[in-house]
């Protein structure tokens, strides 16, 4: 039967249960919790499907810039980041 693990996210408590060790699972969890607080203090959000949704874009064009590869050079990475940041604050107008 798969651990269940305990792990605070944004101020919920989730319990996630499955085959992986809890230090990783732990540490998973403080980075997630550290992007949405990122994208709350940046967007001075408080809706927190909102930030979740923001902090998972987010963390999807980090592993999107890793799989490109290290080629990347700084001025491309630098672009992209304000390409998604142009896209956030998009969104928040919608939003609000």
């Amino acid at each position: 039967m798969a651990e269940r693990i305990k792990v605070e996210i944004f101020g919920q408590i989730y319990h996630i249960a499955g085959d992986l060790e809890e230090d990783y699972v732990q540490k998973l969890a403080r980075y997630v919790d550290e992007k949405m607080r990122a994208v709350a203090q940046a967007t001075r959000t408080v809706d927190t499907a909102k930030v979740a949704v923001l902090a998972a874009l987010a963390i999807a064009d980090e592993l999107h810039a890793a799989r490109e590869g290290p080629e990347k050079t700084e001025s491309e990475l630098r672009e992209r980041a304000e390409r998604c940041l142009l896209l956030v604050e998009q969104v928040l107008k919608q939003t609000a």
